[in-house]
């Protein structure tokens, strides 16, 4: 029923927890793709992957050169024997009805083309607050609706937790290669090709963040790249809702927020002006702009606003004061940021 595919580089230490988990799952009809991506660790990876793959049937080893994460998800997609793809990494662990219940959510809903579910933090919540917060704002996003207004923040969704329909890559495309998260880029291109996502109201993945985390140490994960790779999905996406497209108003009128924002127009979106609450910029023109108070926002009968501010809760509060003015979420404003 179910192929999960594992990409491993150097993982030794982490790996038997991760495969235990699933050797212990409750739903027996799987089978594991273990992609070695070229371990350089004296073959320590690979002995772990090669004992799991002689005690069960169900675990199969894949050696390959070092390409990456891309070549490597690839490669075992590519391999896969089940009717359902299931991601996980090697410092990861399920808990045991994750498989069954993803399965099964699959199973009974074919309008679903993916499902996810919430995910516990598996690192130092004191030392890492910015990630337990991420880990927060994804569980707070579970229906299909949460997930499409919430994509163009970040990503809703733990690449780790998801389960999806075989025939969606060959349908859609699967992971690409390029400066920007591979599994952000995937999202936001089958979302905007019409797949219904979900997520499972239980919690089902223990998430870890170690050190040497791709999205801590590659520059394709840094928030750079996610605000280059959403923009032209952002842009076809307001051409569908927005009514005065190409016009937005962008709630934000600092520098950081600026550049980011101005991704869009080589899309061809129009900022007709800024939202802010500084008094050293309400009032004035910025990048060649009006800079117009917050509580000043004309009314969602003449424009759209896109909050555009990264800080944490700047978005919440700013869609406070959007939705007591009559601006409803998706229709006349949708946050980027």
């Amino acid at each position: 029923m179910i192929s999960v595919v594992l990409p491993a580089r150097n993982a030794a230490a982490s790996l038997p927890a991760a495969l235990e988990s699933l050797a212990g799952q409750t739903l027996a009809d799987f089978e594991v793709l273990a992609v070695d991506d070229g371990s350089d660790d004296r073959g320590a990876t690979s002995a772990v992957l090669a004992a799991f793959a002689r005690r069960d049937a169900r675990f199969r080893h894949i050696v390959r050169p070092h390409g990456g994460i891309v070549a490597a998800l690839t490669a075992g997609i590519a391999a896969a024997r089940g009717r359902y793809i299931a991601r996980m990494d090697a410092d990861d662990v399920c808990r045991p009805r994750r498989l069954e219940l993803q399965a099964r959510r699959l199973d009974a809903r074919p309008d679903l083309g993916l499902v996810s579910c919430r995910v516990a933090f598996g690192g130092n919540a004191r030392a890492a607050r910015g990630y337990l917060a991420h880990i927060d704002w994804c569980n707070g996003l579970t229906s299909p609706a949460d997930i499409r207004c919430g994509i163009f923040r970040e990503s809703p969704l733990p690449h780790p937790s998801v389960m999806f329909r075989r025939e969606l890559p060959a349908r859609h495309g699967g992971y690409r290669q390029g400066d920007f998260p591979e599994d952000y880029e995937l999202w936001l291109r089958w979302l905007e090709a019409g797949v219904v996502m979900e997520k499972l109201p239980e919690t089902l993945l223990d998430w870890h963040d170690p050190p040497g985390r791709l999205s801590r140490v590659d520059p394709r994960y840094d928030p750079g790249a996610f605000f280059r790779i959403k923009a032209g999905y952002l842009a076809a996406h307001l051409a569908r809702i927005n009514p005065f497209h190409p016009h937005v108003v962008v709630a934000g009128a600092g520098r950081i927020t600026r550049r980011r924002a101005e991704c869009l127009l080589p899309h061809g979106i129009v900022i007709d002006a800024w939202l802010d609450i500084d008094p050293d910029k309400v009032g004035k023109t910025v990048a060649g702009r009006p800079v117009l108070h917050l509580h000043d926002v004309p009314g969602p009968e003449t424009c759209f606003v896109l909050p555009y501010v990264a800080s944490r809760g700047a978005t919440e509060d700013i869609a406070a004061v959007l939705e007591a003015r009559g601006f409803a979420l998706g229709r006349h404003y949708l946050p980027a940021a």
